[in-house]
């Protein structure tokens, strides 16, 4: 196998931490093609809610003071987009122990392959796959009617934003997933951030409307912040410093996740 996916390494070559996360990162992608339900499957939740939820509040914009230009399905798509970037990437922890419990892990660890190419591979496939989900919501929220002032520009922002927030919940999941072994541990994980993080959010509603204690959470919520980066990049005059500062925020974040998630792992490694 390690012939197979390090070619280039047979004899004495030094590590190439770069090329290795090259052919680790593909390796992932090429399972990841030759499973494309799941990716399907991860995105049905998603879509259901735009369009359930886009329906069903549909009138909310109507409310006095709501100060939204636009449909509600085009203001649900930035917080959709977030719940999937959430949601899709706090499953990587499972991947983790699906490897370990295989000895795939394990056989990796014995290979030439550089200890931080396993652990970037895992995030560059995380946000590949962010990015084809994320666009996949956007264009069907297109379908749907809604209109996207920001054009591709806003896209683009709206899409590394939720590779941000995919990284930090994914390395989060793989930390879990290396210190408990247990599938429960990240179901509980789940359980416990996911739909507060949402709610406590302006996915659903402007903030204004939310009570004081919940304005004073999503203000410190990396999940709003992501939603309020898409809307404002999607929109017709973007706030490009709020963008910036709330960017860099979760930037930061994502990087102190991943130095976390790393050094779990290494912790991992010498104790194999």
């Amino acid at each position: 196998m390690t012939a197979t996916i390090f070619p280039e390494r047979i004899g004495p070559a030094l590590p190439s931490p770069l090329t290795d996360t090259w052919h680790l990162t593909g390796r992932k992608l090429h399972a990841l093609v030759r499973q494309p339900w799941v990716m399907a499957f991860n995105v049905i939740q998603p879509v259901i809610w735009l369009f359930l939820f886009g329906d069903l509040f549909h009138k909310v914009i109507d409310i006095p003071g709501f100060g939204y230009h636009g449909s509600y399905l085009a203001y649900l798509v930035p917080g959709i987009v977030a719940m999937n970037a959430m949601s899709g990437n706090m499953w990587a922890g499972m991947s983790m122990i699906e490897e370990i419990e295989r000895g795939t892990l394990n056989r990796f660890l014995v290979s030439p392959a550089s200890r931080s190419a396993i652990m970037n591979a895992s995030v560059a496939e995380q946000a590949v796959s962010t990015t084809v989900q994320t666009l996949i919501i956007v264009f069907l929220g297109l379908a749907g009617g809604a209109s996207y002032p920001g054009g591709a520009v806003g896209v683009v922002v709206l899409v590394v934003a939720s590779i941000l927030v995919g990284v930090l919940w994914g390395a989060l999941s793989n930390m879990v997933g290396m210190l408990l072994r247990s599938r429960e541990s990240i179901i509980g994980v789940y359980t416990f951030f996911m739909l507060p993080l949402m709610f406590l959010s302006s996915a659903f509603m402007r903030p204004s409307f939310l009570p004081g204690w919940m304005q004073a959470i999503a203000s410190r919520n990396p999940l709003n912040w992501e939603v309020q980066i898409g809307r404002s990049a999607l929109s017709a005059g973007p706030d490009w410093p709020g963008i910036a500062l709330r960017s860099g925020g979760l930037l930061l974040l994502a990087v102190i996740c991943v130095a976390i998630s790393v050094r779990t792992f290494r912790s991992y490694a010498k104790n194999v």
